[in-house]
C-alpha cells in the first residue's frame, strides 16, 4: 500500500457535487492498493498513519500526533498513486489492484484507522471525485507498506 499524507487545516471530497466527506484539523489521506497488499500491509500503515508525529507542539517541533491534536482523517482511495511512469508517456497501472481486491483492503484500512479512535470520513470507492484542501505547513508524506514496489 501506498499512502499521501497531507497536514490540512480542512479537506472535503465531493461526488457529482454532493460532499461526501470532510473534516477539519487532521490528515488528508490519498491511499493506493497494490495487487500484493493484504492485511497486514492494512494493520502496518494504518498504526503507521494514525501514529505519525507531525503537528507541531509548544515549541514548533513536529512532535505531536493526530490523537495529540484531536484531528480527524480524510481517507480518498487513489489507485494513480501506483502509477509506474519509468517508461514512456503515459503512466502504467499494472502494480494496482483490481477493484475486487482493492476495495476490502481500502475499507478495513478505515476500519483500522477508526480502531485506533481516530474519527475517519471517505470518499467513494471508484468514482470521479473533486478533493479540496488546504494543506498547513505544507506537510505532504509520503508512508509505504513496503521497501520496494
Amino acid at each position: 500500500m501506498r499512502a499521501v499524507v497531507q497536514r490540512v487545516s480542512r479537506a472535503q471530497v465531493s461526488v457529482a457535487g454532493e460532499v461526501t466527506g470532510e473534516i477539519g484539523s487532521g490528515y488528508l489521506v490519498l491511499l493506493g492498493v497494490t495487487a500484493e497488499d493484504g492485511q497486514d500491509d492494512v494493520i502496518y500503515l494504518a498504526a503507521k498513519i494514525a501514529g505519525l508525529r507531525i503537528f507541531e507542539d509548544e515549541a514548533g517541533k513536529m512532535n505531536l500526533s493526530l490523537a495529540d491534536v484531536g484531528g480527524a482523517m480524510l481517507v480518498v482511495s487513489q489507485f494513480t498513486l501506483l502509477g509506474d511512469c519509468r517508461k514512456g508517456r503515459r503512466p502504467s497501472f499494472i502494480a494496482a489492484a483490481r477493484p475486487e481486491i482493492a476495495n476490502p483492503l481500502y475499507e478495513s484500512f478505515v476500519a483500522e484507522v477508526r480502531g485506533h479512535g481516530i474519527e475517519v470520513a471517505t470518499g467513494r470507492f471508484q468514482e470521479q471525485m473533486q478533493v479540496e484542501l488546504v494543506n498547513e505547513g505544507p506537510v505532504t508524506i509520503l508512508v509505504d507498506s513496503r521497501k520496494e514496489f
